[in-house]
């Protein structure tokens, strides 16, 4: 019998459509493949980027390191084709009964490694550490900027899932409003937390951890959770334990622990969907709210196993064939000890 189930947060409901229940093997897909040809992530590459916004180096013989140079372990970039311009003002106007601004954001480019060959599943989880070091030292920046109000953090992997380009990469962008989804998230929470006096995630972590059937993976300071109404079949939540709200707020030990998580999350992800084309999502509280008790920064990671269609967009339901139990139970006992990092260095 399929079930209808609701979300906490935003109260979406979702069809788990039990009748359809699919293992990992049942899906339709191909994994992502590494091609190569000419890549302008690559070393040597660097005058064929946007100059570089931020890099991390070492040190050679106590000299500065040289700019838009190889010997980078992390680069952040423009986004030579960037979805907002970074020059100009808002200039809000009407038109007609209609709204309209200028498209003002930041659009970047993380790249995650040198490696060409090196996904962020294969990073040893320092350098995964490194990359999250990067994401919260452009936040950081990008919050001077008084006409930015949100800064979203994702990750396509794979041409399925968006990726113009097969090197490892993610992606941030600046924006002057809050995206519908965040409000969605911010608006759920905040009636949850007036009515209750709780975080709803908060909440949820403490359920999940007592229940334990759809939890994958935990540390001492996240749990990885696939959430009680997934939009998407093996749709996993990294949650923090304690009550943050802005992931830039984070403490070193905390990213440590966040790689580690990330990266298990990952290869259990590749061992049980054979390197599946994936989104993942950083969703934190506005730039401008950085601290307040009722919302919860995660993450969300989404495979790209099906496709949305016309009674998705039509109604907003989704329709996920894998309960989460079910797809908590294959990531949680995938074995991942034979999978070996492909790539080492030091920041």
């Amino acid at each position: 019998m399929p079930e209808l189930r609701k979300d906490p947060i935003v109260g979406r409901w979702v069809i788990i459509s039990t009748d359809r229940a699919k293992r990992p093997t049942d899906f339709v897909r191909e994994g992502v493949k590494i091609k190569g040809g000419f890549c302008p992530f690559c070393y040597g590459n660097e005058s064929k980027t946007p100059p570089e916004i931020l890099a991390y180096r070492p040190t050679a013989n106590g000299n500065p390191p040289q700019k838009d140079s190889p010997g980078w372990t992390i680069r952040v970039v423009p986004n030579k084709f960037p979805a907002l311009g970074i020059e100009g003002t808002l200039n809000k106007q009407a038109e007609g009964m209609f709204d309209k601004m200028n498209g003002i954001g930041a659009h970047e480019v993380v790249i995650e490694t040198p490696d060409h060959t090196a996904t962020l599943a294969s990073l040893p989880a320092k350098r995964i550490e490194d990359v999250l070091w990067a994401f919260r030292d452009r936040i950081l920046d990008l919050k001077k900027d008084r006409r930015f109000k949100y800064i979203l953090l994702f990750k396509n992997h794979g041409e399925a899932a968006g990726a113009s380009l097969e090197h490892a990469h993610s992606q941030l962008i600046a924006l002057p409003i809050l995206p519908i989804y965040v409000v969605e998230e911010l608006q759920g929470a905040k009636q949850y937390y007036i009515y209750k006096e709780r975080c709803v995630f908060c909440d949820i972590i403490r359920q999940e951890t007592d229940n334990g059937i759809r939890v994958v993976g935990e540390n001492e300071d996240f749990l990885t959770v696939a959430p009680y109404a997934p939009r998407f079949p093996f749709e996993t939540w990294i949650l923090p334990k304690r009550h943050e709200s802005a992931f830039e707020n984070s403490s070193s030990h905390m990213f440590e622990n966040l790689a580690k998580a990330l990266k298990s999350l990952l290869m259990k992800a590749d061992r049980v969907l054979d390197n599946p084309p994936y989104n993942l999502v950083v969703h934190s509280s506005p730039v401008q709210d950085p601290t307040n008790e009722y919302y919860h920064w995660h993450i969300e990671f989404m495979p790209k196993l099906t496709k949305t269609a016309g009674f998705e967009w039509g109604t907003g339901f989704y329709i996920n064939p894998t309960p989460p139990e079910e797809a908590a139970k294959f990531l949680r006992e995938a074995s991942i000890e034979d999978l070996a990092p492909s790539a080492v260095g030091t920041r």
